[in-house]
């Protein structure tokens, strides 16, 4: 029999207290939470080994679970068993048709079946998660449920998977008409960022993406929209694929700049301890357009709504001038990107932003555009305040006559 060693560190024990009742403990821990974003070209070039790394770091060989969306199985299935099977990598492919719809738990329940089929262990075997957005968000909450918390990596094949949503510490489900209600902060070990995916993903899902990378920059970085600007229809037109042109060499520097920039957000407060967030910008009211218009809008799609209506409030607050108003509307239009919905009535606003107060434990925390590259918080819109903007927002879509988005087809890319 081996003795219990005593790992505790000094000053680190539970503290005792005499109380009325007799006696009381305050326990209290840190966790230190670490993980890397990558970007990797050529992900499954078999001369690259940097995904063979990633999923082959365990003690022992173990069979890897892979969960993959349907529509990237049919574009990099076989290359990406081809790739495993060159490294010696024993694996085990769940095929999940994952978008916005089925963003339920029972899909997290499938995750989890596979994960207890295949005999995921607690934590040297990373389950990895290849696909958009909804498929990484689906499982990592999976993994933050299995057996407590199991590591696993993501490869996002979207533009907001690489951005925004691969990168974080957040997973989650939508419940009942709600979005993300149901979830959990568990980010992966690891996220590694291939822009050759994006080869095949159709413009209105880059534009969704765009839409995110748009938020960083009216927030906190005027460099990159000036670049997006410059270049938005050309980095859709091309993918956003680095090259030597001047698209291609803005690309790259866009890729970075959002990453970074969201990164620096979430780094300081990964597990929201603190509720005023600039990366909430376009996500005050946009929660309840997407969930209503569903699925005719996408997600960015919904946030550039969002953002249009912050930035008109912001306007008539003083904050954005008519001239940076209209280069921000500008860029929008350049992009493709709805402005406004016809579910986007006063009623719906005011439902949408007493949600998000709730969310936000009782405060508005809105953040709205100060200028190009800055923001401010702010708590006091009121409902003709909001009224107001949907009125000017819609004025300004009839005379820009932009047709109505036809419902699209969803997209695992």
């Amino acid at each position: 029999m081996t003795r219990a060693q005593d790992v505790s560190l000094p000053g680190n024990r539970p503290h005792g207290y005499a109380t009325e009742g007799g006696a009381a403990w305050r326990v209290s821990a840190l966790k230190e939470v670490s993980y890397d974003v990558m970007v990797q070209p050529q992900l499954l070039d078999p001369a690259n080994p940097a995904l063979a790394r990633a999923v082959k770091s365990g003690a022992a060989p173990v069979r890897q679970l892979i969960v993959i969306d349907t529509t990237v199985a049919s574009l990099y299935g076989e290359q990406l068993t081809a790739y495993l099977a060159g490294h010696d990598v024993e694996f085990h492919l769940c095929v999940i048709d994952a978008h916005e719809s089925v963003k339920v738990m029972d899909t997290v329940f499938e995750v989890v079946d596979a994960m207890d089929a295949v005999g995921v262990p607690r934590r040297h075997a990373p389950v990895l998660a290849m696909g958009g957005g909804v498929l990484t968000d689906i499982v990592g909450l999976a993994a933050s449920l299995y057996r407590r918390a199991t590591p696993y990596i993501r490869i996002p094949t979207t533009l907001i998977g690489m951005i925004d949503a691969g990168i974080g510490s957040k997973t989650g489900v939508n419940f009942r008409e709600h979005k993300n209600r149901l979830g959990a902060y568990h980010p992966s070990s690891l996220t590694l960022i291939d822009p050759g995916f994006l080869t095949t993903l159709d413009a209105r899902h880059l534009r969704n993406g765009l839409a995110e990378i748009l938020k960083i920059a009216l927030i906190k970085d005027a460099e990159l929209f000036d670049l997006l600007a410059a270049h938005g229809a050309g980095l859709v037109e091309q993918r956003m694929q680095l090259g030597e042109d001047a698209v291609g060499g803005a690309a790259l520097t866009v890729l970075r700049r959002a990453v970074q920039g969201m990164l620096e957000e979430l780094q300081p407060n990964l597990w929201e301890d603190h509720l005023q967030r600039l990366v909430d910008f376009g996500h005050s009211f946009s929660p309840t357009i997407e969930m209503t218009a569903l699925p005719e809008l996408l997600h960015g799609e919904a946030v550039c709504v969002d953002m249009a209506l912050s930035s008109i409030l912001a306007h008539h607050r003083g904050l954005l001038t008519a001239a940076e108003f209209d280069r921000v509307f500008d860029v929008m239009r350049d992009l493709h990107l709805p402005v406004l919905h016809p579910v986007c009535t006063p009623e719906l606003m005011r439902g949408a932003l007493a949600d998000t107060v709730k969310h936000r434990d009782g405060r508005q925390h809105l953040p709205l555009p100060r200028g190009i590259g800055d923001a401010v918080f702010v708590d006091d819109v009121t409902q003709q305040e909001v009224e107001a903007a949907l009125f000017t927002l819609g004025e300004r879509e009839r005379a820009t006559q932009q047709p109505r988005l036809r419902r699209p087809v969803d997209m695992g890319v």
